[in-house]
């Protein structure tokens, strides 16, 4: 059983004294909280949305800026989709790249993340390999898909994997696990948390945002668009991208997530060819 504590406590920095925010886990694997931290530094050197500052970390424990949650509003969420295309447009050098130079083991939430290169221009083969069939298939050695559903996500994976959906993007810097809890709204706006970061499709980030809501959804993502224009019919796009989280839940939640995996299987399959061009 893991064993895991978070808090808020006073720290003497060279600044002065901080509200630190730390985390520590007892069985933490190797690299744990050293890849959210590299996670971090790299998301934030792109100089686009804000991420928590990374004020300590050793193998155990990570110590953060404590963060001051605040309402959140329209204005803070167009500032956010503006500064998250900054993040995605800061690139990477290929599609599964570790952040930086981190070169140990990554993660999303508790599971291991494959953080492999594979190239400029190979997205659907890289997200099939590394971002869903690793999940699905252990979901389904865990009871919590079926055969024929699992075969339906293989199916989907099949297509991704033959290029059909890839439209040329280079490979953005994205958080990763962009969901509802891992975007803090403070008094100053937005900040990021909890990545799992390497090199991806930014409208991944997007479609993972989405998937579990997010206040002012609309305004973020019309205020991304107008920084950096999404490519015709990304809304049709959504599900094929909400594969890899679906996956994941699928393996570390149980069966609930099999029918909204499947779901998401079935229409990228029945996207036209090109759709993603």
């Amino acid at each position: 059983m893991s064993s895991v504590s978070e808090g808020a406590h006073s720290s003497e920095t060279e600044d002065g004294r901080v509200q630190v925010f730390t985390k520590r886990r007892s069985d933490a694997p190797s690299g744990f909280f050293e890849a959210e931290a590299a996670g971090l530094r790299w998301l934030g050197e792109a100089g686009g949305a804000r991420v928590v500052t990374v004020l300590g970390v050793e193998p155990g424990r990570i110590d953060l800026e404590s963060l001051e949650p605040a309402r959140p509003t329209e204005a803070h969420a167009v500032a956010f989709g503006r500064a998250l295309a900054a993040t995605h447009g800061a690139g990477a050098a290929a599609f599964g790249v570790p952040p930086g130079d981190w070169a140990g083991p990554t993660f999303i939430g508790n599971q291991a993340l494959t953080t492999r290169p594979s190239g400029w221009r190979a997205w659907g083969a890289f997200f099939a390999a590394q971002r869903v069939l690793p999940y699905a298939e252990r979901a389904a050695q865990r009871g919590s898909l079926g055969g024929a559903d699992l075969r339906t996500v293989r199916e989907a994976c099949d297509r991704l994997a033959s290029g059909d959906l890839d439209d040329g993007e280079p490979p953005a810097r994205i958080h990763g696990d962009l969901w509802n809890g891992n975007v803090q709204w403070t008094p100053d706006g937005c900040v990021l948390i909890d990545p799992a970061a390497s090199g991806g499709h930014r409208e991944t980030d997007l479609a993972m945002l989405a998937l579990f809501g997010c206040p002012f959804l609309d305004a973020i993502v019309a205020a991304y668009d107008d920084a950096r224009p999404l490519r015709p019919g990304h809304e049709q796009r959504v599900r094929l991208h909400q594969l890899h989280p679906l996956a994941v839940h699928a393996a570390s939640h149980g069966p609930s997530y099999a029918a909204p995996l499947v779901a998401a299987a079935r229409s990228t399959l029945d996207l036209p060819a090109g759709a993603d061009r």
